[in-house]
């Protein structure tokens, strides 16, 4: 299997609000960049579609390690919440139903399809590619901004 890097990051302005969501996949010495938005959104769906646009772009299954700055994601990836969330038809306890199940369904999917490693990080810390996926997402989220 290839093994393939993904950094990630999501960013909102307002929670709901404008958002958008940057990754960077590294094979070998190549890079690749990739960004979207949408107008009204929340953070964990743009960290969510930053993972599933990055895992989306793998032609084959693939060794990956997600470097990722939001707890939501990994916690939920790596401790299995949102394997048991599916399992309890997207409901996180009796009363609480899950967010974002659509979301969290596909990236699962994916998930499964590649073996995936994820790494979190400290976001904002100087961490080179955490720092230019959160421009990316800015950027994206700006967009929306003066619509």
């Amino acid at each position: 299997m290839k093994k393939v890097e993904i950094f990630t990051d999501g960013a909102c302005s307002g929670n709901p609000g404008p958002g958008g969501w940057g990754a960077i996949l590294r094979y070998k010495e190549t890079e690749k960049e990739i960004s979207g938005g949408e107008a009204l959104t929340t953070n964990n769906r743009m960290e969510l579609m930053a993972v599933i646009s990055a895992l989306k772009m793998l032609k084959e299954p693939c060794e990956v390690t997600l470097y990722s700055d939001s707890q939501y994601v990994c916690n939920a990836l790596k401790l299995g919440w949102a394997k048991k969330w599916k399992q309890n038809g997207w409901m996180r306890n009796k009363k609480e139903r899950a967010l974002n199940p659509e979301l969290w369904d596909e990236l699962l999917t994916l998930y499964d399809y590649h073996n995936v490693d994820v790494q979190w990080v400290k976001g904002h810390n100087g961490h080179p590619e955490n720092e230019r996926c959160d421009k990316l997402a800015v950027a994206q989220t700006q967009k929306f901004m003066q619509l």
